[in-house]
Order: C-alpha cells, then sequence, then structure tokens
C-alpha cells in the first residue's frame, strides 16, 4: 500500500501523546480514589472487569484517530473491482481442420459449446460481437447484448478451406473502431501492399488515432480461437502490432495438435499444425495471455478464466473512503459503549 499524501503519517505521531496524556488522567484518578477512601470503595465495588472495560471506549476512539490519519494520508492499494470491459470480439476458427474429432464431439462443436457458455455467464451489459474467419474472415454478428442473436450466429458457421489469423484481429478491430482508418479493402482482396504501407490507412479522410500503451485500452477485448497456424492473409504479428497500438488485448487460445496431424474428409486430407508460438506472441505484444485447451474441458475452464479476467480487474485504486469509513465506525462505537456503561461520552 502506497500513500499520495505521505506528508500526513507524521500525524501518527501525536498519538502516543493521546496516550501518554490517558494515563496521565489514570494516574490523577487513582491518586484521587486513595485520597478519598469512599472513591476507594466504590472503585473495590466496581471489580476488575468493570475496570478493563473502561478503557475500551478510549482504545477504539485511538484507533478511530488513526484509521482517521491514514485516511488523510490518501492511502492507494491494488483491489479487485467489476471491469469497464463494454465489448468483447469473438473471434472464432471455421477452417476445415475444425472438424477434427480428438476434441469431441469435433473442435468445432466443442468450441461452439463453450463460446455459448461464455456468453451465457457474462453480465448482460456487456457487449458481444462474432468474427468467423477461415481463408477469410466476416462478422457473424455485431456487437449485441442480445444472448440468442449471438447463440444464433455461431449456430450458424459454415466450414471452409485456409486459416487467415491476422485478417480476424484486423475485422475486429475495425468493427470496435469503425471510424478509424483500416484499410479492409486491400487485406479482403488478398493485394499486396507496397512495402512500408501499414493497414491502417489514414490518408482517405477517416478519423485519425494516436497509438497509445499495449492493454491500455479498458473498454473492448479480442477472445480469438484457432486450431491451425496462418495460410492466407495478413500477417498475424502485424494485426497485433495494430491491436496493441489501440491498447485492445488479443486473447489467444489454441486448440488441437501442436506437434502436427493429417486429417482426411471425403476423400481429401490435410496437414495441420497448431501454431502456438505465433498465438504466444500475439497474446504478449498485446498484454493478453496465451491458453491451450487439449480437450472440451480444458475448452471450457479457458472461457470460465476469461470470464473471470473480463468481468473483474486489479487496479490500483485510492482507498481512503475505506479509512474513513472504518473510523467514523469506530468513534461511533467508542461513543455508544461509552453511553451505554457510563452514561458519558468517554
Amino acid at each position: 500500500m502506497q500513500f499520495l499524501w505521505p506528508q500526513f503519517l507524521w500525524l501518527l505521531l501525536a498519538l502516543p501523546l493521546l496516550v501518554g496524556l490517558y494515563l496521565l488522567l489514570l494516574r490523577r484518578k487513582k491518586k484521587l480514589a486513595v485520597r478519598y477512601a469512599s472513591l476507594a470503595f466504590v472503585k473495590e465495588a466496581m471489580g476488575r472487569g468493570q475496570q478493563v472495560r473502561r478503557h475500551v471506549p478510549p482504545l477504539l476512539f485511538l484507533l478511530a484517530m488513526t484509521a482517521l490519519v491514514l485516511a488523510a494520508s490518501r492511502p492507494v492499494a491494488v483491489v479487485t473491482l467489476p471491469s469497464n470491459q463494454q465489448t468483447i470480439m469473438l473471434a472464432m476458427d471455421v477452417s476445415g481442420s475444425m472438424r477434427a474429432t480428438d476434441v469431441q464431439p469435433n473442435r468445432l462443436v466443442a468450441a461452439q459449446n463453450a463460446a455459448k457458455a461464455f456468453i451465457g455467464e457474462l453480465p448482460r451489459h456487456v457487449k458481444v460481437g462474432i468474427v468467423a474467419f477461415a481463408g477469410s474472415a466476416q462478422v457473424a454478428q455485431l456487437p449485441t447484448t442480445n444472448r440468442e442473436d449471438l447463440v444464433t450466429a455461431i449456430d450458424r458457421f459454415q466450414l471452409q478451406r485456409a486459416t487467415a489469423t491476422g485478417n480476424a484481429i484486423v475485422i475486429s478491430l475495425a468493427t470496435l473502431f469503425p471510424d478509424q482508418g483500416i484499410d479492409l479493402e486491400n487485406m479482403q482482396s488478398g493485394r499486396e501492399r507496397p512495402r512500408g504501407q501499414s493497414l491502417d490507412n489514414e490518408k482517405k479522410g477517416k478519423k485519425e488515432f494516436t497509438p497509445v500503451a499495449p492493454g491500455s485500452y479498458p473498454s473492448a477485448a479480442i477472445i480469438m480461437l484457432t486450431d491451425g497456424q496462418r495460410t492466407t492473409g495478413v500477417d498475424p504479428i502485424e494485426a497485433a502490432k495494430m491491436a496493441a497500438d489501440r491498447g485492445v488485448r488479443v486473447y489467444t487460445v489454441g486448440i488441437g495438435t501442436v506437434d502436427g496431424e493429417t486429417i482426411g474428409f471425403e476423400g481429401w486430407s490435410m496437414r495441420v499444425r497448431l501454431d502456438e508460438e505465433t498465438l504466444k506472441q500475439i497474446a504478449n505484444k498485446t498484454s493478453a495471455e496465451y491458453f491451450y485447451a487439449g480437450t472440451a474441458q480444458d475448452l471450457r475452464k479457458v472461457y470460465e478464466a476469461l470470464s473471470s479476467k473480463l468481468t473483474v480487474e486489479k487496479k490500483e485504486t485510492e482507498i481512503s473512503a475505506l479509512f474513513a469509513m472504518a473510523a467514523a465506525c469506530l468513534a461511533l462505537l467508542s461513543a455508544g459503549l461509552s453511553l451505554v456503561w457510563f452514561n458519558r461520552i468517554l
């Protein structure tokens, strides 16, 4: 815990003076009791329990003063609070390899079920958008709070050829920031860009943006699930840089075989391999995390973990109000006990 105004902590040195003053008053009362036999007799009659109880209200008052000084020093601590996340983009792989059955009943169905469960656990105010990607990427559902529309969009997935992980990130960013100059035309057409030209096309009258620190944008995040490596489209590392420049975290989820596997279907076969290294780079570049899900149960756990990460967050927050409230409660308790026990305040 840190303090924004640590100079006020010097006031804590006054607390021992209060203790000394209290002890001095007790000594004076003790001398008075010895001088007058009747007072000594009353003290004897009170008993030890009553004598101990008389010190409780002053002790509570001292604690209240301590809390008040700490509150004045403006303490700051890392606390867990509800997240300000307002929009989450789910980018889901629908390439042909998602029909593999190493994750039961198959990768696509397991991913669909986990995504629907994830959506159901999010707070109702959080918008969710769906991007489906294979050889290209398209928005299956614009961000919405309507959970039924999201489930319908997920159930409509159709398997396609190839894998364009970079396109999925760029399409997600274009959905989150429609006013920024993201060059979707060249990306979707597959035309090669001149060397040095970025997907951020700011010369078409679009709203400019200033790059920010990675992971600093609190209002949106992207979750990308894939079981393969990029075979076409935008370089995913370049797309991750675009997300990092906008402060958007890209959480990556890998499902499938890391070492590679040949998958056959209706007379054709394809070699698929999960590119974990690239997925980790995407997550690290955007200050997010990479998760591996080898089974349907693992995938559900990944989405549960992501749900908790995106709905609550730890951040440095001033907690002066907590100390002030504690000081008020202790002061009221001290005064209340003193009135009940001794018919006076302290």
